[in-house]
């Protein structure tokens, strides 16, 4: 419940272990020393929380006091353990149930009190926040260290920190990897992301054009922009025309599929690549597109806002001979064409049919043989 920056170790505890070998006083002294350890090695590294020192008293006293309590408890049940198959073990995750429990109680009291936890809801939450599998793991562990110390098999002991040691470094460092490539794909999300519309902006367009550029596939590209854009931030607010963009970009967006790609490429202008798609499928599209603009108005609290947009369409053939910034500027023009004929209008074009003569016929020679 607490906020901020937490210190957490990733490493196994192996206080129940040692409490049991050694007895209260004897967990006491390891409990003091290695969270103490922990203390001035934070302090140094300037990686201490503000209340670093008060919590290394409570984990000390805390943790102390569980595994003296765990250690009463494993001398009466013992012997009746010895009695049953596993149960050595079964006493060793017993003990670590009721260590939890404590360790939970505890914490919930004192979030009680400072605020934190206000319902018993809320403190059932945070108890079965806590990792099954963690426990188990440290009641197996655990229950080795134990069996070697009563065996003093030093060496084997020396290698179980050792291991734990390399665990939780291992743990770490993979986390650390993890949390970068996190940041790095945040980071590169919201450079090729528009902040208004949440779809890719004008600079992912171009990175994305230079990958196709060469690809040797079909593409549609479609240039569309809102009629009368100007007229509605003037009528109404920039705060109404900011919806109606994201309406707008909203509903281009519902009739793309995975493969396809939609820009906020203007103030009002969106640019999609459609692909894998045949000239018809994509006039058929951009048709749909229009009229279900039309008929679907933006709202904006309790009020609707009726608009339209225009839309060119340029679909061609990606190659090395016809580059996809030329095809983007015979879309725009396709739609500067929709928009000076009444807008509210589509405008489409095979690009084929600009090419040579010589590599249309190759082109349609080549259609006809596949």
């Amino acid at each position: 419940m607490k906020k901020g920056n937490v210190n957490m170790d990733k490493g196994i505890s192996y206080g129940l272990s040692i409490g049991l070998f050694a007895g209260p006083l004897g967990i006491f002294i390891f409990e003091f020393v290695q969270r103490f350890i922990v203390y001035f090695n934070r302090k140094i590294t300037n990686t201490a929380d503000p209340d670093e020192f008060l919590h290394t008293f409570y984990n000390t006293g805390s943790f102390a006091l569980n595994n003296s309590i765990a250690f009463f408890l494993f001398t009466a049940l013992y012997p009746a353990a010895q009695q049953i198959p596993f149960g050595f073990w079964l006493l060793m995750i017993l003990l670590v149930i009721v260590t939890a429990m404590l360790s939970d109680t505890y914490l919930i009291i004192i979030f009680y009190i400072t605020g934190s936890i206000s319902s018993k809801k809320e403190a059932m939450e945070f108890i079965k926040s806590r990792s099954v599998l963690d426990m188990g793991k440290t009641a197996f562990s655990n229950g080795l260290l134990f069996l070697f110390l009563l065996e003093q098999h030093w060496e084997i002991i020396v290698a179980l920190f050792l291991l734990n040691y390399l665990v939780s470094r291992s743990f770490l460092e993979k986390s650390k990897s993890a949390q970068h490539k996190m940041e790095r794909d945040k980071f590169k999300q919201m450079a090729y992301t528009d902040f208004l519309t949440e779809v890719y902006n004008r600079a992912y367009m171009d990175r994305k054009m230079e990958s196709l550029n060469a690809s040797n596939e079909k593409i549609g590209i479609i240039v569309s922009d809102i009629d009368s854009f100007k007229e509605i931030n003037d009528n109404y607010n920039h705060a109404v025309g900011d919806r109606v963009i994201q309406h707008y970009a909203a509903t281009l967006q519902s009739f793309l599929k995975k493969d396809d790609y939609l820009f906020r490429s203007g103030g009002d202008e969106f640019t999609i690549f459609l692909r894998n798609r045949s000239f018809r499928e994509c006039t058929e599209l951009v048709e749909d597109m229009r009229a279900h603009v039309e008929a679907s108005p933006a709202a904006v609290e309790d009020r609707h806002f009726p608009y339209s947009a225009s839309f060119g369409l340029y679909y061609y053939k990606a190659n090395e001979q016809a580059d996809i910034k030329k095809a983007y500027v015979h879309a725009d023009n396709l739609l500067l064409q929709a928009k000076s004929g009444g807008k509210n209008r589509t405008s489409f074009k095979y690009g084929m049919n600009d090419a040579p003569l010589a590599e249309r016929f190759a082109h349609n020679r080549a259609e006809k043989t596949r």
